[in-house]
Parts: C-alpha cells; sequence; structure tokens
C-alpha cells in the first residue's frame, strides 16, 4: 500500500514538474467565449491581440516579441490573454451578444465587428491591434503598431 502511494505521488510530481516548463514555453492564448467566464471566476487584467493573416507586423510580432521568455512570463501571470483573427468569419458570443463579421464578402474577408468595436481608431482598423483592459474589461489603452518586446514590456509594466 505505501508503495502505491509513493507511485501515485511520484507521478504527481513528475507530472506537475513536466507540465510547469511547457506552460511557460507559450502564452497561454484563450476566446471570448472562455474570457467570459473566466473573469466572472476569477478577475484579472486583460490584454487582446487583434491580427490578420496577411500583416507582415503580426508575423513578426508572433516570432520575435510573443515568444521572447519576459514577455509569455508578464502575459501569463498578469493577464488573461485573448488572441482573435480580426477578419475571422466565426461567431463570437460575448457579454450577451453575438459578434459576426458583417463585412465579409465573397471578394473580400472584412474586420469582424468585434475587432471594429475593439480595436477601431477613427473609425478604421489596422493590425496589429492590442489592447489592455482591466478587470471590469474596461479599456486601459490600446496600441496600433509594431512593439519590440521592451516596448510591449514597458507598455505592460504601466498597468
Amino acid at each position: 500500500m505505501h508503495y502505491i502511494k509513493a507511485l501515485i505521488l511520484s507521478l504527481i510530481f513528475t507530472f506537475q514538474w513536466s507540465q510547469s516548463p511547457a506552460q511557460e514555453a507559450s502564452i497561454q492564448w484563450i476566446s471570448f467565449e472562455q474570457l467570459e467566464d473566466t473573469l466572472e471566476v476569477k478577475p484579472k487584467k486583460v490584454f487582446i491581440d487583434f491580427y490578420t493573416d496577411w500583416c507582415s507586423y503580426c508575423k513578426k510580432m508572433d516570432r520575435k516579441v510573443f515568444t521572447k521568455t519576459e514577455v509569455i512570463k508578464r502575459i501569463n501571470k498578469e493577464y488573461y490573454a485573448v488572441r482573435m483573427d480580426a477578419e475571422s468569419q466565426d461567431s463570437i458570443r460575448f457579454d450577451g451578444q453575438v459578434f459576426i463579421n458583417r463585412q465579409s464578402s465573397k471578394r473580400k474577408a472584412g474586420i469582424h465587428d468585434l475587432a471594429l468595436l475593439l480595436g477601431s481608431r477613427k473609425g478604421q482598423f489596422a493590425p496589429p491591434t492590442m489592447l489592455i483592459l482591466n478587470p471590469e474589461f474596461e479599456l486601459l489603452d490600446r496600441r496600433f503598431e509594431y512593439l519590440y518586446s521592451e516596448q510591449l514590456l514597458d507598455w505592460l509594466n504601466r498597468f
């Protein structure tokens, strides 16, 4: 019996130890649907990244910024991170509403209503667009540009 308990404890410890480095290997991105549920259970600041597949600066941030250990640790520790393709065709249920991409047509992808609502500047959307919100989902700040990892960390430090 003691052998079985020791084996179980050993497996649990090994599993937890092996999971910890992997959890810090990347930002733990969640969806808007997951965010709503999570904010109700445990309030925390929110970091949102809107991107598009054609945005070269978005791809560069994926490769050069969102892979930096310091950035990953800061975002995972202090924020719920939401990442969304601004041209998504998916319907998204958030805050009791359903958001769709009304600009989409056969000839162009269009910008999703949720991206337009949260990430527009002077009625226009241009990626990369990042937002920081407080736990009550109130906007604290937005950025509409490529940020080097140091710039992103400085920005995150302000909140």
